[in-house]
C-alpha cells in the first residue's frame, strides 16, 4: 500500500488537490462503500453537488468522461478510470444519528456526517453544510415501481475509480461504517479504503 493514505474503517480523511492532479480512490477490500466530497478549496460554499450534477450528465450514476459538478454547476472533477462495475450511488444523504435513531439505535453510532467534520478538522476547516456525497461503490438500485433498494455493493477488491480536479479542491471521505443496512456487505463488517493523489 506504499504512497496510498487509509480512510480507516469508520472514519474520514480529508486532503487538498490542486487543479490538474489526479486522485486514486481504492476500494481495497472491495466491499466498502466510500462516502466522497469536494470542496473548493478557496470557497467552501461551493462544493460537488449531485442534484446538480445529474441533470448534467442525463444520469443517475456517473461514467468515464463525465465531470462532476459544483452547486454553481462548474465542474470540480473529471470521472477518467473506474475499473469496477460502475455501480456507484447519488440519492442518499450521509448517514447521521438521525438515521441509526431510526433504526432504534439510541446510544452514538459513528456516522459519515460526523466522520465529515472530523476529516475537515484536522485540516483546520469547518465544512459549512454536508451536501449529499457520491457514495462510492454503493448499490441502491432504482426500480421499475420507483422504490430504491439497499443493496450490498458489486465492487471487487482492489478496484479503484480514477479523478481528476479542475480546480483548487479539499477532498474529505467516510468509510461508511453503516452495519444495519447491508451496502458494506451481509456481515455489516465495515473496512478501510485508500486514495492516492499524483
Amino acid at each position: 500500500m506504499s504512497g496510498l493514505t487509509a480512510v480507516p474503517a469508520r472514519r474520514g480523511k480529508a486532503a487538498r488537490m490542486k487543479a490538474g492532479q489526479t486522485i486514486r480512490i481504492v476500494n481495497t477490500h472491495g466491499t466498502q462503500v466510500l462516502d466522497t466530497w469536494a470542496f473548493r478549496s478557496d470557497d467552501l460554499h461551493e462544493f460537488m453537488s449531485m442534484e446538480h450534477t445529474r441533470p448534467q450528465i442525463g444520469r443517475t450514476i456517473p461514467v468515464v468522461g463525465d465531470a462532476l459538478r459544483s452547486n454553481k454547476r462548474a465542474p470540480m472533477l473529471t470521472w477518467l478510470e473506474d475499473s469496477s462495475p460502475g455501480i456507484h450511488d447519488t440519492l442518499v444523504a450521509a448517514c447521521d444519528v438521525h438515521r441509526y435513531r431510526h433504526f432504534g439505535i439510541k446510544e452514538y453510532h459513528d456516522n459519515c456526517t460526523d466522520n465529515l467534520h472530523a476529516a475537515m478538522k484536522e485540516l483546520g476547516l469547518t465544512p459549512p453544510e454536508v451536501p449529499c456525497p457520491l457514495n462510492m461503490w454503493m448499490n441502491i438500485p432504482v426500480g421499475a415501481d420507483h422504490k430504491i433498494s439497499f443493496l450490498p455493493t458489486v465492487s471487487k477488491p482492489g478496484d479503484h475509480v480514477l479523478l481528476r480536479a479542475e480546480m483548487d479542491l479539499i477532498m474529505a471521505f467516510s468509510a461508511c461504517p453503516m452495519d444495519v443496512t447491508p451496502i458494506n456487505g451481509p456481515g455489516g463488517e465495515i473496512k478501510d479504503c485508500h486514495f492516492q493523489i499524483s
